[in-house]
């Protein structure tokens, strides 16, 4: 576990200040902790950092970030699920844990479902497909191509088997007809320098953290999720555009509090995340990041779980998928 803190400002902003509705800063002794549930360096990590120094300014109080990796990140998510329902312990992930899980693992210690309340979407981000630039291939048709030709031996890096990007992998791989290698690595940050190495040549990962591997040449990409390509990588076509399945897939943040946490509370911290995403610098660089800002409220993020959770866990019983 590792845990970064940025120190409470001796000086608060003055009332009148903020706009109006906007986070005032009121202080507090108690930082507000921000639980990511996967190692250091993952897009969670990565968003949780960026926005951590402007939290700090709106809520007046020291914010922390607490990384609780292991059981496909179940563990960070159940430590949330038992802290106390006041506001000082949160979970940003990426919400795929939460609706994968109850698929995934016949006992679980905790349910997504009631042991956490929405606060709200973060940002989405889609997954690019990615090779190793050694590998001979340079677009959809040829990586098809190749793991159907050559079963076995193309190393497929991933973070976590029955993780959104996990899974979107493979639905690719069985429409291709193909058959690859899964390795697994702790942490996508990891799996991601282990395809720009070469240890192995596939990778699905989140934009945020895989497009600065592409962009300096350490991976190639082949193929991008979501609606619209990349502004980023404009020649990438989308998965759509090259009739794959899982098109819409991609890396959502979302945070997440205790159940039971007050409304005013869950307010409070909607509000605070929301500003601190829509400052303009944080969201120039999410932006090159390839992430789109999205700060829908409890209720909308409350109807997408629900929703993800009856897609993938269709996908993941027809697979055969389990963890325990």
């Amino acid at each position: 576990m590792r845990t970064t803190m940025i120190h409470r400002r001796a000086l608060l902003a003055m009332p009148g200040v903020l706009a109006a509705g906007s986070v005032q800063a009121q202080g507090s002794d108690r930082p507000l902790r921000i639980v990511v549930p996967f190692p250091p360096g993952g897009t969670s990590d990565l968003i949780a950092r960026i926005i951590q120094p402007e939290l700090q300014r709106l809520l007046g109080q020291g914010v922390v970030v607490d990384n609780r990796g292991g059981a496909a990140g179940n563990l960070g998510a159940d430590h949330v699920a038992k802290s106390a329902p006041d506001g000082t312990t949160v979970l940003l992930t990426d919400p795929g844990i939460l609706t994968t899980s109850p698929s995934l693992f016949a006992r679980l210690a905790y349910n997504p479902a009631t042991d956490l309340d929405p606060v709200t979407m973060l940002i989405y981000a889609p997954y690019i497909m990615a090779v190793h630039p050694g590998m001979p291939v340079r677009n959809g048709a040829e990586l098809a191509a190749y793991v159907k030709a050559n079963p076995g031996r193309v190393n497929f890096a991933h973070s976590g088997v029955g993780a959104l990007n996990h899974l979107t992998a493979l639905v690719a791989v069985q429409h291709w007809g193909g058959e690859v290698t899964e390795v697994f690595y702790r942490g996508g940050m990891l799996g991601i320098q282990a395809a720009a190495t070469g240890e192995s040549q596939l990778i699905v990962n989140g934009a945020t953290a895989t497009l600065p591997f592409v962009v300096d040449g350490r991976l190639r990409a082949i193929a991008v999720t979501g609606p619209r390509r990349l502004a980023e990588l404009p020649e990438t076509p989308t998965f759509a555009e090259l009739g794959w399945p899982a098109a819409e897939a991609g890396i959502w943040q979302a945070l997440m509090a205790p159940a039971r946490t007050p409304a005013p509370v869950v307010a409070r911290l909607h509000r605070a995340f929301a500003e601190a995403l829509a400052v303009p610098a944080v969201k120039e660089r999410l932006a090159g990041l390839g992430a789109e800002v999205r700060t829908e409220g409890p209720e909308s993020l409350r109807r997408w779980l629900a929703g993800e959770t009856e897609l993938w866990g269709g996908i993941i019983r027809a697979r055969g998928i389990k963890l325990d």
